[in-house]
């Protein structure tokens, strides 16, 4: 039983249900989060919590334990909105963790539905597409991280089993201050188990429809010393899944393992050594479904050919990644210390597909065409050097946190690409082609260009006491980007055979934090960030670059509030924002192989979000989201496109969970999520309209250690598009049900 966990959300009754999540402690909160982190988590596991777990008399709220699906955690220290370890209330921003209790009570399966957890963020997995939708900005604006590290590759955010990770915390709106460019619509990061001072073991079992077989198996040992100086705990986490697809022909099969070592080596030294490796293979892959015609207004698909694959009989998807950290931290006095993280990235992703389809004007027919077939091969080395102090600055309290970010980001992309027609086909029985077998594709990779990324960030953060309930937040970063570009085919005027641009974007916040009152705080805010102008610079061409001599910059405007009420019972957090984006790249109408700088992009949205716990045996959580984003000035073909709504993008999204302890040990569970209308072009001449999604969950606790949970998805089997093209809309999942066994001891 986790400790840590129980205090970030783990404890939903006392006397009823005992946390379904794995161990965590002290060692592990050091090395995510640093002293501060820890000094935290002390203070709260002086409070009686844990006993709580080990009777079952009666159902009651345990007095300081968080249900996973009750009160909003606004007092555990997240390292993602800063890294002076502020708490979610102690920051001058909207900030989400979601914990590992949250994941397992809510059963996310997998990164992109632990990401329904965050207040207006939507997200699908269309293979060659990774799309996450934030504050009205798409995924080149937003930075998704891995245990605070950017990739700078949004495919790298491919989903992955949850099994592995320990949580996600995101910052809505402009945080390159923190993480550097490409941080405009907030920032996503993914939290990697850990090992932790103790000895456990915990295991999962689940099966479920589509032939979904996984098995999930974690340990966590002391493997020398006598839990002092000295000591030393490792942990291995280990995902094997494999299931059909819900389209014909569709199999996928991935296996993910984290392994660490921790090591306390007295004198305020501790060390983190950490390996992970994630296999996914996907043959024949869904690309999408295409709309009737017209294309126009809303958009419309055959219900006969939901389950249908235009892919090519042996199309696939394959990625292979594997992450190195070695985290060095130094407590040198009660006011400095000192973290060091030199990480290691690599990657090869490979596809082979035919990837698009549309009807003929009769909607008798199906075309295929876009075959592709790409590899990408990716490789990140860096070095970050940081420290913190706490102090005093003419006479109030202030700590500051500085340091020194160094990386190279390689990638070689390797296509060849035919976009004419393949075939055609009856779109209810028909038989599609080998990939090979496709007229003017050979097996082989040819390589298209490399693209060399080296960044060097500056950074400074503080905090600053002008009175004791109001604290001044600033932060500031300077970086040093350059890009070197290696064509390896054709030279020619429009293709050089190397090309280098620079960019020095300085990024920052200022914010205000008031506690009005105990548990009550509002919050202001000015922050500032920086974009690639198309696209990421890891994949950037030689037209997205060449005539944009520099990055696009963003600013937000933020205000809002956190709040306890109801003796405790309810928190509640709200958030108010604008932002800008200006410099977007656009296609040069004159030359279709250049971009230029034109344009402006804004949103302004409001955010809510909601927890309670209104009896012992209920929790409920929730949260509603509203944005008006739009283009303010932008052309497209020589059109003006002022106004407009970014494709992909709802104005509202809403979710609610709930949970109700029947008895002590069972427990049922229900989850809501409302995504609102999106337009499927820029000009917004179609779209797709609203949906409405339910999930039920129902788990036993069969004895302390072991508990079943059965769940339910997409409950009334509703037809969604989880995003959508000028041509296809890509569907989401229909009903499917699993069952999951779950041992820990």
């Amino acid at each position: 039983m986790s400790r840590r966990s129980l205090l970030r959300g783990g404890a939903v009754l006392r006397g009823a249900l005992p946390v379904l999540v794995p161990s965590t402690s002290t060692l592990g909160l050091l090395a995510l989060f640093g002293t501060a982190g820890a000094s935290a988590w002390a203070q709260q596991s002086a409070t009686p919590v844990a006993p709580a777990v080990h009777s079952l008399p009666q159902v009651e709220v345990a007095e300081d334990a968080i249900a996973p699906n009750g009160r909003l955690d606004l007092d555990t220290p997240s390292d993602t909105a800063s890294r002076l370890g502020l708490t979610p209330r102690e920051t001058p921003a909207s900030v989400t963790v979601v914990n590992r209790a949250v994941i397992d009570a809510r059963g996310a399966q997998n990164t992109q539905e632990i990401l329904r957890a965050i207040p207006g963020v939507t997200a699908h997995d269309a293979p060659g597409n990774i799309g996450v939708s934030y504050r009205g900005f798409g995924s080149n604006s937003i930075a998704q991280l891995f245990n605070g590290i950017n990739v700078q590759y949004s495919i790298a955010a491919r989903p992955v089993d949850s099994w592995i990770y320990d949580r996600v915390e995101a910052i809505g709106g402009p945080s390159s201050f923190l993480f550097g460019s490409g941080a405009l619509g907030g920032s996503i990061n993914y939290i990697t188990k850990l090992a932790e001072r103790g000895d456990f073991t915990e295991a999962q079992l689940r099966l479920g429809t589509q032939n979904l077989r996984e098995a999930s198996f974690g340990l966590n040992r002391r493997i020398a010393g006598d839990g002092g100086a000295g000591s030393h705990y490792a942990r291995i986490d280990v995902n094997r899944r494999e299931a059909d697809g819900w389209t014909d022909g569709t199999h996928g099969k991935a296996t993910q393992m984290a392994t660490s070592l921790v090591s306390d080596f007295g004198g305020g030294v501790k060390h983190t050594l950490a390996y992970e490796y994630q296999d996914e293979h996907v043959d024949r892959p869904y690309w999408g479904t295409p709309a009737l015609n017209p294309v126009t207004g809303t958009m419309r698909i055959d219900h006969g050919i939901r389950s249908k694959n235009y892919n090519s009989a042996d199309g696939i998807y394959a990625q292979r990644v594997q992450w190195l950290r070695s985290v060095t931290e130094w407590q040198a006095s009660d006011a400095l210390q000192f973290r060091n993280t030199f990480y290691a990235y690599d990657a090869l992703r490979d596809y082979r597909n035919v990837e698009s389809y549309r009807y003929n004007a009769a909607n008798t027919a199906v075309i295929r065409s876009g075959a592709l077939l790409q590899r990408h091969d990716q490789d990140l080395v860096g070095n970050r050097v940081e420290g913190v102090y706490k102090g005093q600055l003419g006479g109030l309290r202030s700590d500051w946190a500085f340091g020194l970010d160094f990386s190279v980001n390689r990638q070689t992309r390797f296509p060849n690409s035919l976009p004419g027609v393949v075939s055609t086909v009856n779109p209810y029985v028909f038989a599609t082609e080998r990939f090979f077998e496709v007229p003017g594709m050979v097996p082989g990779f040819r390589p298209d260009r490399g693209n060399k990324v080296t960044t060097t960030g500056l950074y400074l953060e503080n905090r600053t006491a002008l009175q004791p309930s109001l604290h001044l937040v600033t932060a500031l970063r300077h970086e040093r980007i350059d890009l070197d570009l290696v064509n390896r085919r054709t030279v020619d005027a429009a293709n050089p055979a190397t090309f280098h641009r620079g960019y020095k974007p300085t990024t920052g916040r200022i914010g205000l934090v008031w506690d009005v009152a105990p548990g009550a705080s509002l919050y202001a805010q000015y922050a500032t960030a920086a974009d690639p102008p198309s696209g990421v610079l890891s994949t950037a061409s030689f037209a997205d670059v060449r005539n944009n001599s520099e990055l696009t910059t963003g600013r937000q405007a933020e205000v809002g509030g956190k709040l306890d009420f109801w003796q405790g019972k309810g928190t509640a957090t709200l958030a108010a924002y604008s932002i800008r984006r200006s410099n977007i790249a656009s296609q040069d109408p004159n030359n279709s192989a250049l971009t230029v700088l034109v344009g402006e992009q804004s949103s302004k949205g409001v955010e809510l979000a909601l927890g309670l716990q209104p009896a012992p045996q209920w929790s409920l959580q929730g949260n509603v989201t509203y944005v008006d984003a739009r283009y303010e000035r932008f052309t497209q073909g020589g059109v003006s496109l002022a106004g407009r709504t970014p494709t992909n993008t709802p104005a509202v999204v809403a979710n609610l969970w709930a949970s109700y302890a029947i008895t002590p040990q069972l427990q049922a569970s229900a989850g809501l999520r409302h995504v609102g209308k999106v337009y499927a072009d820029a000009a917004n001449t179609t779209s797709w309209p609203a949906y409405t999604l339910l999930d039920l969950g129902l788990s036993w606790k069969l004895s302390r250690s072991v508990t079943v949970v059965g769940r339910i998805r997409n409950v009334t089997n509703k037809i969604y598009a989880a995003n959508v093209g000028t041509t296809f809309a890509y569907l989401g999942a229909p009903r499917t049900a699993d069952v999951a066994l779950r041992v820990s001891f």
